[in-house]
Parts: structure tokens; C-alpha cells; sequence
């Protein structure tokens, strides 16, 4: 707690009051327990509170094996599994750290993308890609040509 005696000629003890109140609510959210998000009347008995954990494990194993499929196939896979980990951290602990950390990631990555040196490199990159790409189906069709599959002559 802020007494004031360590305050500097510059800042108010308003200002100070609330630099200190916006510290102690970030740390109280780091430090928070994981809290079931299962109704009340589902907690008060322990055998339907596990009944609910082992459906909501079940429903969030289904959503990521979707996911997992949807990486091959078409569908968005990766929104799909991170869904299902958002599923599993209204119950799991684990599941919730997995998913803070997660997010943490994709923000960085998303900001380190916004970075303009990096934004360049990406675009020469891509365009050096395109270039070869497109050199490559030049010097194939200049090679072989080009014959579409309805026409083709019986071999």
C-alpha cells in the first residue's frame, strides 16, 4: 500500500493510487485459481461434477479431433482446435494455462508480423517465390506444351 512518503514531487497521490490499483488487478487476475465454470447445483454433488468434467472433456476431445482432421481437409482447422481448448479450459487448469500461454503466442506473433523490416523481408520473399514459381511453369510449358485432358488422343 502506498503511504505517500515515497512519492516524488511529480506525480499526485491520485495518480499513484491509480498506477497502484491497476497493478494489484493485473496481479490478482495472474494469480487467480482456476475456477470450475459448471452451474452451482452441478457442483454441489461430486459424482455429477465429475459426470460434468468427463462431458466436457469428451465434447472438447471431439472439437480438437475435428480440428486435427479439418488440417487436411477443408475447414478451418486451427480455429477448431483452439475451440476445443477453450472448451477444456471452462474446466481444466491445465487446459486454461495452455490456452493464456497460446494466446500470449499469437499476440506476439501477430505484433512481430506488424513489424515493417519483417513485413518486407516477407514481401521480397514472396515475390523471389512467385518469380522462380513462375519460371519454372514457363520452362515446363515451353518443354512439354501444353495438352489439356479432353485432348488427348486415344495411346
Amino acid at each position: 500500500m502506498n503511504t505517500g512518503s515515497d512519492r516524488g514531487t511529480h506525480g499526485s497521490a491520485a495518480d499513484d493510487a491509480t498506477t497502484e490499483a491497476a497493478a494489484e488487478a493485473a496481479g490478482a487476475a495472474e494469480e487467480t485459481p482456476h475456477v470450475s465454470k459448471a452451474p452451482a447445483f452441478i457442483k454441489r454433488n461430486r459424482s455429477l461434477h465429475l459426470s460434468w468434467q468427463v462431458g466436457v472433456f469428451i465434447v472438447g476431445l471431439a472439437v480438437i479431433g475435428a480440428g486435427i482432421a479439418m488440417l487436411v481437409l477443408p475447414g478451418p482447422g486451427w480455429v477448431a482446435i483452439f475451440a476445443g481448448l477453450a472448451i477444456w479450459a471452462t474446466e481444466f487448469a491445465w487446459a486454461h494455462l495452455v490456452l493464456r500461454w497460446t494466446k500470449r503466442k499469437v499476440t506476439e506473433a501477430a505484433q512481430k508480423a506488424l513489424d515493417p523490416k519483417v513485413r518486407r523481408r516477407n514481401i521480397i520473399l514472396t515475390s523471389v517465390g512467385l518469380v522462380i514459381a513462375g519460371a519454372l511453369i514457363g520452362f515446363y510449358l515451353w518443354k512439354y506444351g501444353l495438352v489439356l485432358p479432353w485432348s488427348l488422343k486415344d495411346q
